[in-house]
């Protein structure tokens, strides 16, 4: 790939002797039902102390287990991907010049651009909720001398230029909010200072996502220690989590659907890493669909894991050969969703829906904040 992926959305189709029907490929097919009770309002009291179900692919066998015991799960010989990225508080509460309230969501600040800056200001694309559309022109004022311009609006898509007092970069970190996703309905005041810790993993070093790759938030420095105790190798690649993690499918047939694409990069470090434990036939388990989506998508040329950065625009379902994950941790995902979607494509849609209703019965939490599974 000479170390540049661009973007190539092509549509997946079954592989080889596994057999798929039409269902798999209509939206209705990856609905379940879930109460709303289970949605995750706040992380555990411990990031470990998360419950974790065991997901055995080849029969669909399920076990109940706590966080902590993925020690004990993973074999001495694991190679564990890690997706290091670093959430940006970039959720700002200000005001139009005029009056009017605003709530902005910085959508690419990990994003390298060709054009950062119009007249010396920052520039970068965002989401305005307000009473009334913010149009070219508007100017919105935040906290502590924080200024910007709405410069054109297209697409639902604003792009707006910052001017601040000082660093840019510091003062989002003093002014901004944590971007915890919508369906946790908290005061955003109220959370932000303990969400400022939580909804980060322990590992998180690229700034630039601007929401959790959350199936790592479960981990600790200690469990992280164990595991390299015991001989699991730990590696990092880093893909920023953007706005395609918060659009939802809307068309009947998946294979329609069009992945936004994210910024990743994996260094040549991780690539040879990856490929030596792939070439002893050790196991690759990626930590989240951020890190599966990367990996999978650096390798789907020759499959070897190709060093280099770029925009990730892969979009896994059912019938997806995988070139590099032999098994996955994350989290539980909505109804309708390409992370459902990609579950379903590693563990088969079936089993994927019965485990998710297994949870249901058993009442574990879901989403981000909620538990996780160890899928192999």
């Amino acid at each position: 790939m000479n170390g540049i992926h661009q973007p190539q959305n092509r549509r997946l189709e079954p592989c080889g002797d596994r057999t798929y029907s039409a269902r798999m490929y209509t939206l209705d097919d990856y609905e379940y039902a879930l109460p709303e009770s289970l949605i995750a309002q706040a992380p555990s009291d411990e990031r470990d102390g998360s419950r974790l179900l065991h997901l055995k692919r080849s029969d669909g066998r399920l076990a109940h287990r706590r966080f902590a015991d993925v020690v004990d799960l993973l074999r001495p010989t694991d190679l564990l991907i890690v997706n290091d990225t670093r959430v940006v508080p970039g959720r700002l509460h200000g005001r139009k010049e005029t009056g009017g309230r605003v709530e902005l969501l910085i959508l690419d600040y990990g994003q390298p651009r060709d054009h950062r800056r119009v007249d010396g200001r920052r520039v970068h694309r965002c989401l305005i909720k307000a009473s009334k559309q913010a149009a070219a022109g508007t100017r919105l004022r935040f906290d502590q001398g924080l200024v910007a311009d709405v410069l054109s609006f297209a697409d639902g898509i604003h792009e707006v230029a910052f001017a601040a007092p000082e660093s840019f970069d510091r003062m989002l970190e003093r002014v901004g909010r944590m971007p915890l996703p919508p369906y946790i309905k908290r005061d955003a005041a109220a959370a932000d200072e303990g969400d400022r810790e939580r909804y980060q993993t322990v590992y998180a070093r690229q700034q630039g996502a601007i929401a959790a790759p959350t199936a790592g938030l479960h981990f600790t420095e200690a469990i992280l220690a164990r595991l390299q105790a015991k001989g699991v190798s730990v590696a990092a690649v880093t893909l920023h989590v953007g706005y395609g993690t918060f659009v939802p499918v809307r068309v009947a047939d998946i294979r329609d659907h069009r992945m936004h694409a994210e910024w990743f990069s994996i260094s040549a470090q991780t690539a040879d890493i990856v490929n030596r434990a792939k070439a002893a036939g050790r196991r690759v388990i990626a930590v989240g669909t951020t890190s599966v989506r990367t990996l999978e998508y650096a390798a789907r040329s020759s499959g070897r894991l190709s060093p280099g950065c770029g925009r990730c625009d892969l979009f896994i379902y059912p019938g997806y050969t995988f070139n590099t994950v032999d098994a996955m941790i994350t989290n539980f995902h909505l109804p309708r969703s390409t992370l459902l979607m990609l579950v379903s494509a590693f563990a088969g849609r079936q089993t994927m829906l019965d485990a998710y209703a297994a949870a249901v019965r058993d009442g574990y939490r879901f989403f981000s904040y909620g538990d996780a599974m160890l899928i192999e």
